[in-house]
């Protein structure tokens, strides 16, 4: 059996920035400390944190006045926002800088009085938080059907912005829609979606043509890693969402000859490396690096992060003779 490793894969640059905001957060005011929804949308990340003695919630109202809580990078509403002030929360704002980018793009085009389409998932954390920035100017549109449905004429002013973790051809084909039912319409000048996302979808779009399963290691709430999924299973390619290793089912695996294997942006490496020793063990793998492009993205912490960071102490060094 041939493996084919996709390249990008695993943690992007605002994943990256999320969970090192976390850690530091621990290290700075103890593990004692609350996040507002998953730090990102992975089992292994979150049930990681658990066990250090980290509390997730659903609610600000969950966190005892006067509490750190850590905004995840799926990013808050306004309203969450005061919810935390009005508890004298110390908050560490984790949010992916490309999903701030969308709820700056929604203000603006509020302000500027139009009415703003949001290409998107219904119910998603990222989705929640960004039509909270003006809920009365913001219409979900989940589908090219939702297009037709939409009660506005030619005249209107229209704005189209989308959820970063989309799946490239799912929001071309609603835009497409978009601007053939509304020629006028307005977007971003540069396009939403994740840069961690298109380059993943890319990357296993041109290798998956010779493969006989695709093995997506993420979690099922991780909506870059479903679209995946959904890339291959559209390619005739049949396929698997996993967490890791534990959701491997061997008889996935018979008569197969080659495998891509990738990882959603909220995945961390080791359970792809954990993944790839089983194959290797139980059919002999050979696996093959199949690299697109190299990434160099990074993301600074936010700033309350970086003052807080200052006034800690450095852990001690580790002596030895």
């Amino acid at each position: 059996m041939d493996v084919l490793l996709a390249s990008p894969r695993g943690f992007c640059a605002g994943v990256d920035m999320a969970i090192e905001c976390l850690n530091e957060t621990i290290r700075c005011v103890g593990p004692k400390i609350f996040v507002y929804h998953e730090i990102v949308h992975n089992r292994i990340v979150v049930d990681h944190f658990k066990d250090q003695g980290v509390t997730f919630v659903d609610s600000v109202e969950e966190v005892p006045h006067g509490s750190t809580l850590v905004f995840s990078a799926h990013g808050v509403s306004p309203v969450v926002r005061d919810a935390a002030r009005a508890r004298r929360l110390r908050v560490i704002d984790a949010t992916c800088p490309l999903v701030a980018k969308v709820h700056l793009e929604v203000i603006r085009y509020a302000r500027e009085g139009y009415t703003i389409l949001l290409i998107g998932h219904n119910g998603h954390d990222e989705i929640v938080g960004t039509m909270g920035e003006s809920p009365d100017s913001v219409i979900l549109v989940e589908s090219p059907a939702d297009v037709d449905q939409l009660p506005y004429d030619v005249s209107h002013k229209l704005a189209y912005l989308t959820q970063t973790t989309l799946s490239l051809d799912e929001a071309n084909s609603v835009i497409e829609k978009l601007r053939q039912r509304y020629p006028n319409i307005e977007s971003p000048a540069k396009e939403d979606i994740c840069y961690a996302t298109t380059n993943r979808q890319e990357a296993i779009s041109t290798i998956l043509k010779s493969a006989d399963l695709l093995i997506v290691i993420g979690s099922q709430n991780s909506s870059n890693s479903r679209r995946l999924l959904e890339k291959g299973l559209a390619q005739g390619v049949p396929g698997h969402l996993v967490d890791g290793v534990g959701d491997l089912q061997p008889q996935w695996f018979e008569n197969v000859k080659r495998v891509v294997m990738t990882a959603g942006a909220s995945a961390p490496e080791s359970a792809v490396t954990e993944c790839i020793q089983y194959l290797k063990q139980h059919f002999n793998a050979s696996v093959l690096d199949a690299i697109l492009r190299e990434e160099n993205v990074q993301f600074p912490l936010p700033r309350e992060l970086q003052m807080l960071r200052s006034r800690t102490p450095a852990p001690a060094a580790n002596s030895s003779r």
